[in-house]
């Protein structure tokens, strides 16, 4: 049974420990599986194993608060075909769980990001993806270069594409370029003369040519699109009427993972979501109750590759929607 955890950060040294510990006894990977599943070295699982024995955390059954979100993650996985899923623990403040994910998000990217094949990164905008950057240890990778892959909005925050692209560049100490665009144009006939400019065309081969991407997303109701982003002759109302449960870099979903029929999808100013599919690594960070049914839908559609979420979410997708 899954358990509350206590206050707003993540032992992540425990955590890889019962990860390796569940990997090893569990699902029976040998330590060098182990060792490439989670980024780290065979001598390294080996140590850690014998201090989850010496902890207690390794009896003849996994004892600590983690148990629970590891045992999902392999869950998850097999339920949604994907190729990695990192749950942490649900807070006992449902406030803090964007903060829990974005934990969780910043201990996956420093291993994503340190791997010298990955030379080119997008990342979207949204709270989640902003405190991510909060809970990241630094790393030297001039070869590397950020890209952010969502048309912006004229608002300045910190959530905007513009500067979680800038702060990810810096902890990296790598390169950065813009998508300088608005995230919808005023019409479908608008988007298209968007995507015949040679600089968005440019811009956006290479964020085709992308080797992981991270994306965040929200419902209709609560979201960053809804308060900043989505154009003023369109009501959140009509997106929800036609089936609309939330978006994913504009485009708005139904619990199908299907784009509703409205003129918004056909707006939207980036790639494609089957586009999307084809970067190697598309990593969706997302949790919280309202959260579900547009992580579902992303899910079902089958562009994401990781999912990084909180334990009652993954509970919850693992649910049957009646």
């Amino acid at each position: 049974m899954s358990r509350h955890i206590k206050i707003d950060q993540i032992d992540t040294e425990e955590q890889l420990l019962v990860r390796l510990a569940w990997a090893c006894e569990i699902e029976g990977l040998t330590q060098s599986e182990a060792a490439n599943r989670f980024g780290t070295t065979r001598l390294r699982v080996n140590k850690s194993l014998a201090e989850a024995r010496r902890r207690g955390i390794l009896r003849i059954s996994i004892d600590s608060i983690y148990k629970a979100a590891v045992e999902q993650e392999w869950a998850l996985e097999r339920e949604f075909g994907l190729g990695r899923v990192v749950v942490v623990p649900t807070p006992e403040d449902p406030a803090s769980v964007t903060s829990l994910v974005s934990a969780g998000l910043g201990s996956y990217l420093y291993p994503v990001l340190t791997d010298p094949e990955l030379k080119l990164f997008g990342i979207a905008w949204g709270n989640t993806l902003n405190l991510a950057t909060r809970f990241m240890q630094p790393i030297n990778r001039p070869d590397l270069e950020i890209v952010s892959i969502m048309g912006g909005v004229s608002r300045g925050s910190d959530v905007n594409g513009y500067e979680i692209t800038t702060r990810l560049a810096d902890l990296c100490n790598a390169d950065h370029s813009f998508f300088t665009t608005p995230l919808f144009a005023g019409s479908a006939g608008g988007q298209a003369m968007f995507l015949q400019q040679d600089v968005v065309a440019e811009m956006l081969g290479k964020i085709r040519s992308c080797d992981a991407a991270a994306l965040a997303t929200s419902d209709l109701t609560h979201s960053l699109l809804v308060r900043d982003a989505l154009p003023k002759d369109i009501d959140p109302a009509d997106l929800i009427a036609l089936g609309g449960v939330g978006d994913i870099m504009g485009y708005v979903l139904d619990s199908e993972g299907n784009l509703i029929d409205h003129d918004i999808n056909q707006r939207v100013i980036g790639i494609s979501l089957d586009e999307l599919d084809r970067i190697p690594n598309v990593i969706l960070a997302a949790g919280g109750a309202h959260k579900v049914p547009i992580i579902r839908a992303a899910l079902r559609r089958g562009f994401i590759d990781t999912l990084v979420t909180d334990a009652s979410t993954a509970a919850a997708l693992m649910t049957r929607p009646d």
